[in-house]
């Protein structure tokens, strides 16, 4: 299976990696903290160098023993698991489920660090994270210098110019979702040209096409919305680079056009599956747009810490992105976060991780309905915006999979496919 190919060689090679970049940056940690970083550096490299022999020996998943306020739901989590393995022998990394596995790992990798100080703080992914920005530059001019054409007229246009403008962001979003570091196992994965150009081209593969009913929903949301309640949709995004700039333009295109009042953005509160958004991503972006010498990059950036100042924009980040658990047990375990996504009016799930949250990881039917692969996780109209990198896809026609399979085998693994894929949540 797809699974057990990334369990035995994505894993270690990220693995690799990560012990990599730690080598790498041991002058800069001595510059920065004298002997202190250099110890430091040392025990976290060994830490991950036995993390990496414990996979590839498939020996079994072992209690979290640091003192990090997620330690105790993760080892909860492996007590659930333990319990499912009907005393079959503990969890291994081998005998496991996939996305538990995965998780735990950069789970670890982020406790070799944050029981490291000085180096408690460094993020191994960053530097990817800020190539795949700079090698996508091409890209992101383009789009932004799209967008601010596009925002010259905005008022002008109707109800059908609006939708195909909504639908063209959307679009770009969706296959913004290709460049992810996870999937490459760290390897470029920029994107190099510009992502308009191609869109009638891609329609083809995008194998759910729910855009007509997230256009009604923010229609009917706000001919239905008075001037005390403000329409709010929340995006949970996944890859920082350029695929974030992807969100943020549709997030400024929600406002700019009134189909919104406020957007919510959800990202991980520490380093995640290589290339996932951490606050500090976050601002980042936002700060290398203001400073571009690219008129239309630095007035997207200008612009959008505006909206962060006006308190339009929002970003948070809760450890409930960063655990094990699928989505259907949010309510449960983080109803903190499960009574503020029930304020929204649509959330936006970005992304191959979250659909495998969202669908449990299963390797459903593909004709299953996606309201029933959500398994009662309901809390507002949702839609998910993910290109097929992992074997679990639901909501597709009788035959549509099949047919599909028959003349590419690879066809769920390979990023080439997308859904947009709409529950009413009702």
């Amino acid at each position: 299976s797809f699974a057990y190919f990334t369990i035995k060689d994505r894993l270690p090679q990220i693995l690799t990696r990560v012990i990599d970049t730690l080598h790498r940056h041991k002058n800069e940690f001595f510059e920065d903290h004298g002997e202190k970083g250099v110890e430091a550096e040392k025990r976290a490299i060994s830490f991950l160098s036995k993390l990496r022999n414990e996979l590839q020996t498939d020996k079994p998943v072992t209690p979290l023993e640091d003192e990090l306020p997620d330690a105790a739901l993760w080892n909860q989590y492996l007590d659930y698991q333990r319990n499912l393995s009907n005393g079959n022998g503990e969890p291994s990394w081998f005998q496991s489920p996939w996305l538990y596995v995965e998780c735990y790992m950069y789970r670890r990798i982020h406790a070799a660090l944050a029981q490291n100080p000085p180096i408690d703080d460094f993020d191994v992914f960053k530097e990817g994270k800020a190539q795949n920005f700079f090698e996508s530059q091409e890209a992101v001019t383009a789009l932004c210098t799209y967008f601010q054409e596009l925002l010259k007229n905005i008022k002008d246009l109707d109800e059908k110019q609006l939708q195909e403008e909504l639908f063209k962001l959307l679009q770009v979003s969706l296959w913004g979702n290709k460049c992810d570091l996870s999937f490459s196992a760290g390897e470029d994965s920029s994107q190099k040209s510009s992502p308009l150009q191609s869109l009638e081209n891609m329609i083809p593969y995008i194998l759910v096409n729910d855009m007509e009913k997230l256009w009604s929903q923010l229609v009917n949301t706000k001919k239905k919305s008075t001037e005390s309640s403000n329409v709010r949709v929340d995006i949970i995004l996944d890859n920082a680079g350029f695929e974030l700039v992807s969100d943020l333009v549709l997030a400024d295109f929600l406002l700019s056009s009134k189909l919104a009042d406020e957007v919510h953005f959800h990202g991980k509160s520490i380093p995640w599956y290589v290339s996932d958004t951490t606050k500090h991503d976050f601002n980042w972006t936002i700060k290398q747009l203001q400073s571009a010498n690219h008129m239309w990059m630095s007035r997207c950036g200008i612009n959008w810490e505006g909206n962060l100042k006006k308190g339009v924009w929002v970003y948070r980040d809760h450890m409930f992105w960063t655990l094990p658990h699928d989505f259907s047990s949010m309510a449960e375990v983080a109803p903190d976060l499960y009574a503020d996504l029930q304020k929204s009016n649509l959330l936006l799930f970005k992304g191959d991780l979250n659909y495998r949250k969202l669908t449990g990881d299963r390797k459903w039917e593909y004709t299953v309905p996606f309201h029933q692969a959500l398994n009662k996780f309901h809390p507002a109209p949702l839609c998910s915006l993910r290109t097929l990198k992992s074997d679990t896809q639901v909501g597709l026609k009788p035959g549509q999979g099949e047919q599909i399979q028959a003349s590419e085998p690879e066809w769920m693994v390979s990023g080439k496919y997308g859904v947009v894929q709409f529950d009413a949540a009702l």
